[in-house]
């Protein structure tokens, strides 16, 4: 639930109550009522996992949908949802399908916004690859990301703590807009979201952050960011890119496979049980393998289709 200090704050808030008590004061006052909650302490199982560093803005954004939800009139719609890991700031870009195109319109408003991120990470959803069928057909956000200077990085299957940054995100969003509010249309859809955004980008103090805002995190950083240099939104099918490279994250279990979108590359023994990143170089049209403290150990012919 989206509970505690930060929810208290923002609930005051919206109260128009003055002299509204500090985060650390509601702190004290939900420890002394005994009323705060210990998390359980995170138990690794040993298998180490490769490290992303992401300590500047727009290094690493995670990205996720919420959805299908409904309108009040029955329409459906999703929600795209954008945090940059080292300054926490968020997009939020509602869409009404799935299709490439709308895909892509939704990207670059958000990039239009926030920036455009040197790694995109993202789960296994097959709008965010393309087509089983033609695993080396660079789908069209692969596309965006490579004509862009960006790069697409896809955890592994059925693991979406490692999105746990956006997971958690999607629920404060879910519990403090989708569930708490009213709305008739999708013009309204699209106004409440970005205030939403703008709401938490400015105000939401984050433990994360040592108690500052994503913007005052931002603020703080020197890193200047990269935009769109237009508007017009790239049309799919784009061109195939000519260089560039892509990511997968994979767990090698004991059948020794490598399943890069539905295509198989076995594996050598000594890296059965553990991670390994795959990295698809499109200019040399090769397939990379590395292990976990990124030593390559495999090297593959990958000609891109």
């Amino acid at each position: 639930m989206f509970c505690g200090s930060q929810s208290i704050f923002w609930e005051l808030k919206e109260l128009n109550i003055k002299n509204i008590p500090s985060l650390r004061t509601i702190d004290r006052i939900l420890s002394r009522n005994g009323l705060t909650r210990q998390k359980d302490k995170y138990q690794s199982i040993g298998v180490k996992y490769p490290v992303f560093e992401a300590v500047k803005p727009n290094q690493i954004h995670q990205l996720d949908f919420v959805g299908p939800r409904y309108l009040s009139g029955g329409i459906r719609f999703y929600s795209m949802n954008v945090v940059d890991l080292a300054t926490r700031r968020c997009a939020i870009q509602p869409l009404f399908s799935k299709r490439s195109q709308d895909m892509l319109n939704a990207i670059w408003a958000i990039w239009n916004r926030i920036g455009i991120p040197k790694v995109l990470q993202v789960d296994n959803e097959m709008v965010f690859y393309g087509s089983q069928r033609y695993p080396r057909g660079m789908g069209a956000i692969i596309r965006l990301c490579l004509t862009n200077q960006s790069s697409t990085l896809f955890i592994p299957p059925n693991e979406p703590w490692r999105n746990g940054v956006i997971e958690k995100f999607n629920d404060h969003y879910q519990q403090k807009l989708l569930q708490r509010k009213i709305i008739l249309n999708q013009k309204e859809l699209l106004s409440s979201s970005l205030e939403f955004e703008q709401k938490f980008n400015a105000s939401f103090k984050l433990s994360a952050l040592n108690g500052k805002t994503p913007l005052t995190a931002l603020k703080n950083m020197t890193t200047k960011l990269v935009f769109p240099n237009t508007e017009k939104v790239p049309t799919h099918r784009i061109k195939k890119p000519e260089q560039g490279k892509y990511h997968l994250v994979r767990y090698i279990k004991s059948n020794r496979q490598l399943n890069i979108f539905g295509e198989i590359f076995k594996m050598p023994n000594s890296i059965i049980y553990e991670y390994v990143i795959a990295t698809i170089d499109v200019k040399e049209q090769k397939l990379l393998v590395y292990d976990s403290n990124k030593y390559l150990i495999k090297s593959y012919d990958y000609k891109i289709r």
